[in-house]
């Protein structure tokens, strides 16, 4: 096991200007490193009661930090705090194991479902926070997140340099993301694209509901027909924006929900697949194409986990109908 702690006292309020290196961080992010051993959902109550303030206003978690911005931290005890995270040497190994690309500046890598990106919401430890734990002389950011039941390829920079180059590159739409997704019922190969506003909503208890709305964010997904049979379908998922739980409801939106989506789905759409194999949610982000340091393409494929596998071989056995080799 791997021990990190951290006390600190700040019992005044202070201002951080913030420099070139940390714009386009999220603030919510800047702040859990500038202070350690804070729980939180310690940040995030010192944000939503204002505060934590930028250039003397209110601002939320997810503000993206421009260069000379003035943020206003108050009176905080770092003590008890980091409550000694430890971390299994088991769980950093097998992080470790599923890296699919490492380069100085980046690591790829084939989450879990069921493992959270970030500590939150009652998880004191995530995928990140493990890593930062194992190699504490490293710094590292999440460039993207994933949903704790979503699978697949994450990424997380090592260098501040390249997290702004594919915040820039996500922002302007040159990286491309392919998820695969069994879905309730047989999709119509004539759903290719479903273009529907979301509206996030944060709930009292923590976490975040999402629901097509008419006052929410411009959202896009293209969709393509795998294999299908009357009762499930698997399909590809192209997000064309990267709005919260985009994937997710738009399926539902479509009238197919993913499989084992307790959120957005439903427990008697789910028994089409009942002695299949297939445990959680069947959602996972099967490929990222991106531009590398020289702006060449790079793509990087994460291999199906065993609930989507066991479910295409389910398929073709029955013989589903193939619209398109994945």
């Amino acid at each position: 096991m791997t021990l990190s702690s951290s006390i600190t006292d700040r019992p005044q309020v202070y201002t951080l200007s913030v420099d070139q290196d940390y714009e386009q961080q999220r603030l919510d992010n800047f702040l859990f490193r500038e202070l350690k051993g804070v729980p939180k959902s310690k940040v995030y109550q010192m944000i939503r009661k204002g505060e934590v303030r930028v250039n003397k206003k209110r601002i939320k978690p997810d503000y993206r930090l421009q260069s000379g911005d003035q943020i206003r931290i108050p009176p905080v005890r770092q003590s008890q705090a980091q409550q000694e995270v430890w971390v299994e040497s088991t769980k950093t190994q097998e992080i470790e194991k599923r890296i699919l690309f490492e380069d100085d500046g980046l690591i790829i890598l084939n989450k879990p479902a069921g493992w959270a990106v970030h500590g939150g919401s009652g998880i004191s430890l995530g995928i990140i926070e493990a890593l930062r734990v194992s190699r504490p002389k490293k710094t590292l950011e999440l460039v993207h997140r994933l949903d704790r039941g979503t699978s697949g390829c994450l990424m997380i920079a090592k260098k501040r340099s390249v997290l702004k180059r594919l915040n820039e590159a996500l922002k302007e739409g040159e990286v491309r993301k392919t998820y695969v997704a069994l879905v309730s019922g047989p999709w119509s190969k004539r759903t290719t694209l479903v273009d529907q506003p979301l509206l996030k909503r944060e709930l009292p208890e923590g976490g975040r509901m999402v629901k097509v709305d008419s006052r929410g964010k411009a959202a896009k997904t293209k969709f393509q027909l795998l294999i299908s049979n009357p009762q499930v379908s698997l399909i590809r998922a192209m997000p064309i924006t990267g709005r919260t739980h985009q994937i997710r409801v738009h399926c539902q939106y479509a009238g197919h929900s993913i499989i084992g989506d307790e959120a957005y789905g439903s427990a008697i759409l789910d028994r089409a697949v009942k002695g299949w194999g297939v445990n959680g949610m069947c959602l996972h982000a099967y490929q990222l194409e991106l531009p590398d340091e020289e702006g060449k393409k790079m793509q990087i494929t994460a291999p199906l986990p065993a609930n989507l596998q066991a479910a295409m071989e389910r398929l073709k056995k029955e013989k589903g109908v193939v619209h398109e080799k994945l």
